[in-house]
């Protein structure tokens, strides 16, 4: 079950503020669903706004009319508490070969604007860097905000780079493409992952081989997470999970965090809802979350019912009326990945008392 720290503030669940296209349920499922994000916000593992926004940077997202498909009233109105903002180059951008130096510099810029939007948009969004930050932003009615993750690129030799990240407010790094991670961890890749843990900061999988991504998971004393997936079961796509590799994730005690990309998880929402319950089944209640991908201009392919963070009651309410307890869903929603969280704190304390920088 989620953390319940204090009493938490209701976030804005307003459904109706914001027309979303999805199907009618019966039986009060999207009742239930908005008074379940009431208590239980989404936490969602992958948004990529602040690459829009690096590249258009006069949007405003206080109001809904921006060109792009997240700004606060939807996030608010899909219940959305906290948000994790990728700071990676978004797939078939520019840049594929760029040298590690340009990485890094395209990493620090990505940072900037992250933490520039923080700072703008302060009475909604607040930078977290812990699990009591999420829990805090959550009954103080804002939206938590963690910066990451960081390509795993942009360490080369030299842990330097991972802890000015770290001292930066980044909680997440990505390994996939990283030449310490490709095949195989090296012996700079296992100082990584031991550092990544002493830090407290998460290790997400997305993109990793699944050879790797099960070395990975194996490797670290933490849990890791893949933010954004769907479950090659159902669609064979290069960046969809394997089942082999949910097992171990539910064996590190993992999540992975299923996306709304058409192209992984299908054109509707009940699609997502299969893909959700099929990497329930493999990584159990405690192994699923949300990582939709949203941030992009208007007008790419999304879900039937899911083309915006406003769409989230909709799923939850066909996660109810498919027999998801409201305890598992509280899980997927926030739960888990407050646990996870707090899972990678705990492994840290421990990590510190053993391992100098």
């Amino acid at each position: 079950m989620a953390d319940l720290q204090d009493e938490p503030h209701s976030v804005g669940v307003g459904a109706e503020d914001v027309p979303v296209t999805a199907p009618a349920f019966t039986g009060g499922a999207l009742d239930r669903a908005a008074e379940l994000l009431a208590v239980h916000p989404v936490a969602d593992g992958c948004n990529t706004l602040v690459w829009t926004l690096r590249l258009s940077p006069y949007h405003d997202i206080d109001t809904p009319d921006t060109g792009v498909d997240t700004d606060i009233p939807r996030l608010r109105a899909g219940g959305v508490g906290a948000q994790f903002w990728t700071l990676l180059v978004p797939p078939g951008r520019p840049r594929p070969d760029a040298a590690a130096d340009q990485v890094v510099s395209d990493t620090l810029e990505q940072i900037d604007v992250a933490r520039s939007l923080m700072r703008r948009y302060s009475d909604s969004l607040c930078l977290a860097l812990s699990a009591d930050d999420m829990a805090d932003a959550r009954n103080r009615g804002r939206i938590a905000s963690f910066l990451g993750p960081v390509p795993g690129s942009t360490l080369t030799d030299s842990l330097g780079a991972l802890r000015a990240f770290h001292a930066l407010g980044v909680r997440i790094l990505a390994p996939a493409g990283a030449p310490w991670a490709e095949e195989g961890l090296t012996a700079f890749g296992h100082e990584v992952v031991k550092e990544v843990n002493r830090l407290a900061m998460l290790l997400d999988l997305t993109g990793c081989p699944p050879a790797a991504a099960c070395q990975l998971a194996a490797a670290s004393k933490a849990p890791v997470i893949i933010s954004n997936t769907g479950a090659a079961a159902l669609n064979p796509h290069p960046g969809n999970v394997t089942d082999e590799v949910l097992l171990a994730l539910r064996a590190a005690n993992g999540m992975a965090m299923v996306t709304f990309d058409t192209a992984r998880t299908g054109d509707s929402l009940h699609a997502v809802a299969d893909h959700l319950d099929h990497v329930r089944a493999i990584a159990g209640p405690e192994g699923v979350g949300l990582g939709a991908s949203f941030g992009a201009e208007r007008g790419g392919p999304r879900p039937t019912g899911l083309t915006d963070p406003s769409g989230y009651p909709h799923l939850i309410a066909e996660l109810l009326e498919r027999g998801w307890t409201e305890s598992d869903l509280a899980l997927l929603t926030w739960g888990n990945a407050q646990r996870v969280l707090r899972d990678a704190e705990f492994t840290a304390r421990a990590a510190q008392h053993r391992r100098a920088p």
